[in-house]
């Protein structure tokens, strides 16, 4: 069974490298296509608000499909839209292709998610979370690159067009290798948006947009933070995003083992700890190559350690809910979206050596908002261990 948990994670990296691979092709879209870089970056945008929508929308219309005919439509429907991104002769089918391929990625990632947690024992379902998203991981750390390089020789078009038989050779994996898998009971609409008005998952979901926008708001702007922290260029650059994303490999791991054998709530308490320590030291740690390798490998592992248990705590809050892994997605690339324009504030009023400091503060929101939670639950747990008082 395990092993068909990494077929799901292949279909993450599949989706995952679909969603980044754009960032590292924007040059030459906005040079063939006439546009400006800027208009080029919304390419991003666009991925972010569509995949952002689309998932609650998306796994309540398909809530009775069959779990692996929900998995191979949402890899078709990806591949799909990087097809016709790759046929694209216009910024505005370009565009197209892309809304069409988050809403596969919308659709893929939570169901996999799900999937992945009844293919393992529930002991094992912080891991099962993880492996899901190392898929993810491995998209930033091998995928995204790999299209910066092969856009030189192939171009952006057969980028897109690559990204499209990597969509569809995980379709065929899914239809050929995975079981069936039967949709969890249905559920009304009412029903599942009330499991969302639970304030303790209002509070997961803030805390997953603080801590993606925390992130994400210095990793946008890395290449020009540590130009100016440590004189960095050239290849060392592509040499220290890469210890960033190998950091973010192992993070994730850890995040999922963690979860299991101590549980979300203490996972998450050290992993924010860690984060907002890490970020807020990075003007003082990354002043040269070697300090900014051990910083980023470090601060990428406590960044993606928190994946896994807040997955894990939303099951927890929802009863194994798949809206509530959909509304987490949202969540993430609500963050994501919002990271660019947070970051650009930052460095036009405060220049680019203030961002982790804005992420230090956005991630200790984060962590209230997780302290918030605990009291609650404990609160919650009190009451319903209270005896009852009897008439007699």
């Amino acid at each position: 069974m395990s092993a068909r948990t990494y077929l799901l994670a292949a279909g993450a990296f599949a989706v995952g490298t679909s969603a980044y691979v754009v960032s590292g092709v924007l040059p030459a879209v906005s040079a063939e296509l006439g546009v400006s870089l800027t208009a080029a970056g919304q390419l991003s945008t666009a991925f972010a608000l569509s995949y952002a929508v689309g998932a609650p929308v998306l796994a309540t219309l398909t809530g009775r499909w069959e779990r692996r005919t929900l998995l191979l439509t949402a890899l078709l429907v990806a591949a799909a839209g990087n097809a016709l991104a790759a046929v694209a002769t216009t910024y505005p089918l370009l565009l197209g292709g892309r809304i069409v391929a988050a809403l596969g990625a919308a659709v893929y990632t939570p169901a996999a998610t799900l999937v992945a947690t009844v293919l393992l024992p529930p002991q094992e379902r912080g891991r099962a979370v993880a492996r899901v998203f190392g898929g993810l991981t491995f998209a930033l750390v091998i995928g995204v690159p790999a299209g910066s390089i092969l856009g030189g020789s192939i171009g952006y078009r057969g980028v897109f067009a690559l990204v499209a038989l990597v969509c569809l050779a995980a379709a065929v994996a899914v239809r050929m290798v995975l079981p069936r898998v039967d949709a969890p009971p249905v559920v009304g609409l009412r029903e599942r948006f009330a499991v969302a008005a639970d304030r303790r998952v209002v509070a997961v979901l803030g805390m997953t947009v603080l801590g993606v926008l925390g992130a994400m708001s210095v990793y946008t702007y890395i290449v020009p933070f540590l130009a100016t922290t440590a004189g960095v260029s050239g290849s060392a650059v592509g040499a220290l995003l890469l210890v960033y994303g190998l950091g973010a490999v192992f993070g994730n791991a850890i995040g999922g083992r963690a979860t299991d054998r101590f549980g979300s709530m203490r996972t998450l308490l050290v992993a924010f700890g860690g984060f907002v320590v890490l970020v807020a030291t990075l003007p003082l740690t990354a002043t040269t190559v070697g300090g900014a390798a051990v910083a980023l490998f470090v601060w990428s592992l406590f960044t993606w350690t928190v994946n896994p248990p807040i997955q894990n705590m939303l099951l927890e809050l929802g009863g194994g809910s798949g809206l509530l892994l959909s509304l987490n997605a949202s969540a993430i690339y609500l963050g994501a979206g919002l990271s660019g324009v947070v970051g650009g504030l930052v460095i036009a009023t405060g220049g680019v050596v203030l961002l982790p400091e804005v992420a230090a503060v956005l991630s200790l929101l984060a962590l209230g908002l997780l302290l918030a939670v605990r009291r609650s639950t404990g609160a919650r747990t009190a009451r319903a261990a209270a005896p009852v008082a009897s008439d007699a």
